[in-house]
């Protein structure tokens, strides 16, 4: 885009703080705990997680800058690398979208049920409560922009709200409840290293801090991005770790370490144990609304990914096909919808699909990162120009791949399975490619020449 409106550096550090800031913190860091053997291990997995997620939003700040296209990834993919290798990563995108998606429904449906404590709520019953929200939120955007729009405006106050309320707990008494209210099964002693429990507490700690790479949507539409773009990004990721370290202090000081690791509502034990039940409750009903307004902004913006690919060919035509009353890709809409409810199903847990959609995005990740180099070489005209320019090339993008590297090893040593499985996805997905590139070029020599 090269409109005369630019983004100055407070826009610009607002929208890296909110690509960030999501739901996870509301469940991932008692996950985060489970993992860790100590302390020390937890706490600089959350600083570390920050440091990485700096380094990979300023490698994407200047991917974009180099490369502004509409079309995001999968036109960057093919420019650096090959359209079957952007088709394959792109398709797993939006597979680990959708399990992001379902996962983050959990994480609402968790806190819901635990308004009605009278019932034993089951795995299967909070993916049912999970799937009813995402049918809910298909069907306000089968209703067309202007309705699932609506329904974002106040994601980030809520979202924003929530994560103050548990700083500001730290400043209030905290209630020591009776011993079988807070009896927690602690997760059994396993045996690791230092490094290794890093590297596994690394994994909810990511899913946490995702969201920087969409900096590469920005990089030519900020006012003077060469000192603008390191800075909206030093400020805003900044801000993020205070945040979360903040929140973090908050669990560890309340709850306690070792009661963390059974916690799967952390929150709502920290607002229970500081504001009471009622406090607990009303948290719990407010953040289940910030988890909907998610699942709306996921539903909304995949499709759209769909479309694009469409328009390159990558997707069938049938993908970018809108309806003629308000131009909803309802087709999309439904088989991204479909992906979600299915991963649902498929996991269940919010572990699991964790580990699934992170060793997706490990993928996602590197290859895209990794652009950078291609792009230095074939876009070195534009040095000087304008453009952003990282300091401390390549020293960055490779922190930052070697990070995910590391957190997708210790995935496969943690769940061999699930590392199989998402493996066998990108196969299945290379595969693809080349058998519809066969399908098409036989069809084309079939048909007639005018």
């Amino acid at each position: 885009m090269q409109g005369k409106q630019k983004l100055n550096l407070f826009s610009f550090t607002m929208i890296v703080v909110g690509l960030v800031i999501g739901m996870g913190i509301f469940r991932s860091a008692a996950t985060s705990a489970k993992d860790a053997i100590n302390p020390s291990v937890y706490f600089t997995a959350w600083l570390l997680g920050g440091f990485f997620a700096f380094c990979g939003a300023l490698t994407y700040a200047e991917i974009g800058s180099r490369y502004p296209v509409t079309g995001g990834y999968y036109k960057i993919f093919s420019y650096a690398y090959h359209p079957s290798i952007a088709f394959a990563i792109n398709c797993i995108i939006l597979i680990s979208n959708a399990a992001s998606l379902s996962g983050v429904a959990l994480i609402g449906s968790g806190y819901i049920t635990k308004l009605f404590p009278q019932y034993n709520w089951t795995d299967i019953d909070k993916a049912l409560i999970s799937c009813i929200a995402i049918f809910i939120f298909y069907v306000i955007n089968l209703m067309g922009l202007k309705m699932s729009s609506k329904a974002q405006n106040f994601l980030m106050l809520i979202k924003i709200s929530m994560i103050l309320v548990l700083i500001v707990a730290l400043f209030f008494p905290i209630h020591e409840l009776p011993a079988q209210a807070v009896a927690i099964a602690t997760a059994p002693e396993v045996h690791m290293s230092w490094i290794q429990s890093l590297g596994i507490s690394l994994i909810a700690v990511s899913f946490t801090y995702g969201g920087y790479q969409q900096t590469i949507n920005f990089g030519n539409e900020v006012a003077n991005p060469a000192k603008n773009i390191p800075r909206g990004i030093f400020i805003g990721i900044a801000i993020i770790i205070g945040l979360y370290l903040l929140v973090n202090l908050s669990y560890f000081h309340i709850i306690g370490f070792e009661n963390m690791k059974g916690e799967r509502e952390i929150a709502y034990s920290l607002m229970n144990k500081v504001f009471g039940k009622t406090g607990a409750d009303i948290f719990s009903f407010f953040l289940f609304f910030g988890v909907l307004a998610y699942v709306n902004a996921l539903l909304m913006s995949n499709p759209r990914v769909m479309y694009a690919m469409s328009t390159e060919g990558a997707l069938p035509k049938v993908f970018g096909k809108q309806s003629p009353k308000n131009d909803v890709l309802v087709f999309s809409l439904t088989i991204f919808a479909a992906m979600c409810v299915v991963i649902l199903f498929f996991a269940q847990t919010f572990e699991k699909i964790l580990n699934f959609t992170i060793f997706l995005d490990c993928f996602g990740m590197v290859a895209s990162s990794a652009t950078i180099f291609v792009l230095r070489k074939k876009t070195k005209h534009l040095d000087g120009t304008g453009i952003y320019k990282m300091k401390l090339y390549p020293i960055l993008p490779l922190i930052f791949m070697a990070a995910y590297a590391f957190v997708g090893i210790s995935i496969t040593i943690q769940t061999p399975s699930i590392a199989l499985i998402g493996l066998s996805v990108l196969a299945v997905f290379m595969a693809i490619y080349f058998i519809s590139q066969r399908f098409k070029k036989n069809l084309d020599t079939q048909l007639p020449k005018e």
